[in-house]
């Protein structure tokens, strides 16, 4: 986006009898044909010994102290999400470890009862011989 640098301003009659505000712009060959960016631009002179200076710097300074403070509360904030999410999964993994046992335990005695009933059923007279013949 190339921004236009503007160093006179002059009216302009309209028909109605009212003036409107024109700028011109700078001359582009003075700048190469496009305007320096803000970082590269000269800055005007500050007199560091003014008040204004002053206020802006501790301004600033104090706008810095916040936002490392800001920066540190999250980064502390994280690490006890962190610890907090560690613990939980160590729960989880113990519980795991647990309910894994307890479904062991439970097979077997599935298994026992089942076989014990397989094996205290007989079957029935009638079904093991064939029906006498009549």
């Amino acid at each position: 986006m190339k921004r236009l640098r503007f160093t006179e301003t002059f009216f302009k009659m309209t028909p109605d009898g009212s003036q409107v505000p024109q700028l011109v712009p700078a001359d582009p060959s003075a700048s190469g044909g496009k305007a320096a960016p803000p970082s590269k631009m000269k800055k005007p002179s500050v007199d560091k010994d003014s008040e204004e200076y002053r206020q802006r710097r501790e301004r600033n300074n104090l706008a810095v102290k916040k936002s490392r403070m800001r920066s540190k509360q999250k980064a502390m904030d994280t690490q006890q999400r962190v610890n907090e999410l560690k613990e939980e999964n160590e729960r989880l993994e113990a519980k795991i470890k647990l309910l894994s046992k307890e479904l062991s335990v439970l097979k077997d005695l599935f298994l026992e009862h089942a076989h014990n009933l397989a094996d205290n059923v007989q079957p029935p007279a009638d079904a093991a011989s064939p029906a006498p013949a009549q």
